[in-house]
């Protein structure tokens, strides 16, 4: 197994060239310049100024130089300044607000494990009664509603209904929970299916039948046979979900207003600011590929029979 982490680790750098590459040309390739005015109505800067602006951020240079430049400072730990906040630089950002986003993704995502697996194990033990309705459509429900749509319901009804919580803000564990829950049901109601589904297939299996007619009692056999054994399919889900709720979600950001890196990556989006799209990237697809990994190796701590 250490050599098969090793291997897959070995990988990660050519996969994030290639991101990074594909995310470069992409970027460059689309219509509009940083140099623009992002606000609507603002007066254009004149070719002089976009000239000597073009040549302070290097964008003057080809394209395989700044290339060049950027993974060279990639490696230094520098992914320079950002063009939309000219006083900061990209690591200062995302050192103050990627931990923000990665708290606030892993409490939605512990809700969403905890929850989605208790819904969908009743769902399965009662399957095609009361607790499954109940449990599928609090599955579809997670799945359909929207986030931003969610987070305005449970600010009218948490903090103005009945006041139980702020509306927004990073200052205590009070104010996490509303954007947490919030975060949580999408990944909560995607959990509670696959568990669902997984573990009807498993209780229909020989094996657990025969556990059964051996006289062990319904829980040991739903705990430790047919939930343990039913559980890939949605370790399989995990290492994805975790990438995409732990480097920030910008409607729930901006509406709780919580100081993380979502937010940053959209404005960076709409205002071409290149070197915080590459670095959000390259973020997100390290992330991905190491939550991916981790989900492997948990594959033979399931699963004995799994050898890599």
């Amino acid at each position: 197994m250490l050599r098969y982490t090793i291997y897959r680790l070995l990988w990660l750098v050519p996969t994030l060239l290639a991101m990074a590459l594909v995310t470069f040309l992409v970027m460059h390739a689309t219509p509009g310049s940083p140099l623009d005015p992002v606000a609507e109505g603002a007066n254009p800067l004149s070719p002089e100024a976009q000239k000597n602006l073009a040549a302070a951020y290097g964008l003057d240079k080809p394209l395989y130089e700044q290339f060049g430049i950027f993974l060279t400072k990639v490696v230094q730990g520098d992914f320079g300044k950002s063009f939309i906040y000219k006083t900061r630089t990209v690591g200062e950002i995302l050192v103050e607000t990627f931990p923000i986003s990665l708290l606030l993704g892993s409490m939605a995502l512990a809700i969403a494990v905890a929850g989605g697996v208790t819904l969908g194990v009743l769902a399965a033990v009662y399957q095609n009664r009361s607790w499954d309705y109940v449990c599928v459509s609090l599955a579809t429900l997670g799945v359909s509603v929207p986030n931003f749509v969610l987070a305005v319901f449970l600010i009218v009804l948490f903090s103005f209904v009945i006041p139980l919580f702020p509306t927004g803000g990073w200052n205590s564990p009070r104010d996490w929970v509303l954007p947490a829950v919030t975060l949580a049901l999408g990944p909560l109601g995607i959990i509670a299916r696959f568990t669902r589904s997984s573990m009807v297939e498993v209780i229909r299996s020989d094996y657990i039948r025969t556990a059964r007619a051996k006289g062990l009692a319904e829980q040991p056999v739903v705990l430790k046979h047919v939930l343990k054994n039913a559980l890939i399919p949605v370790v399989t889900l995990l290492g994805p979900m975790f990438a995409a709720v732990g480097t920030g979600s910008f409607f729930v950001e901006s509406i709780f207003r919580v100081p993380g890196m979502g937010r940053f990556f959209v404005l960076s989006m709409t205002g071409r600011d290149y070197p915080m799209i590459m670095a959000v990237v390259l973020i997100y697809g390290g992330f991905l590929a190491l939550m991916n990994l981790l989900v492997d190796l948990t594959y033979g701590f399931i699963d004995p029979r799994i050898r890599y």
